[in-house]
């Protein structure tokens, strides 16, 4: 038996040198693996270097803890801006073109009747989709009005209804948790809502 072992051994050798898978090579250099076309990428200094793209990956997993708020708070307000963004433009323009017709125009009562004519235009309109707003949409609605006029919706009101209309809807607003006065600050408070903005006016095709 002592004598075999010496026999076992080369036996085993001699299967794993000459039974394993073995590369082969043309006896000129050349062969499978000699030319491999891969992709390139020119760099600034002009060089040129091998390089490749990986498919795509996609990660998902479960929101939990402050993550999970966070991606309920961004959608409520994508999705608020949505809906209230074509009625903040349509209220700019509706601006500019009263302000249009008042330009020059001295005497109280002439201008007391183009306003009132436009906001029964506004109201036939519009008045039906607003109420339909909720208090969140409502707010999200005043902050972009003042990004698309450069004035809070108390400042419009008082300049078209006067102050005491203004104080009025202004302890109206203050009852449900609003503010007629508050501001937009695309780079401060509101970049976020900024950055979803730009989002939809690239679905509308709108130029800032």
């Amino acid at each position: 038996m002592p004598g075999k072992l010496p026999i076992l051994i080369s036996a085993v050798i001699f299967l794993i040198i000459f039974c394993a898978p073995q590369k082969t090579h043309a006896q000129n250099g050349t062969g499978i693996y000699d030319t491999i076309k891969v992709g390139a990428c020119i760099e600034a200094n002009g060089d040129t270097i091998p390089c490749s793209w990986l498919e795509p990956t996609y990660v998902r997993a479960k929101l939990t803890g402050k993550w999970k708020k966070k991606y309920a708070d961004w959608t409520r307000l994508r999705n608020a801006v949505y809906v209230t963004y074509p009625y903040a433009i349509q209220a700019s323009k509706v601006m500019n073109e009263i302000n249009a017709q008042l330009a020059g125009v001295t005497d109280k009562k002439k201008r007391k009747e183009i306003i009132k004519s436009r906001e029964k235009e506004l109201k036939t309109k519009f008045a039906d989709k607003l109420t339909q707003l909720s208090v969140y949409q409502g707010k999200v609605l005043m902050k972009l009005i003042y990004r698309q006029t450069g004035n809070n919706c108390f400042e419009i009101i008082e300049e078209y209804k006067g102050s005491f209309s203004a104080g009025f809807w202004q302890a109206i607003a203050l009852v449900f948790g609003s503010n007629l006065r508050q501001n937009y600050e695309p780079r401060g408070k509101d970049e976020v809502m900024e950055m979803i903005v730009k989002d939809v006016e690239k679905m509308y095709g709108v130029r800032s």
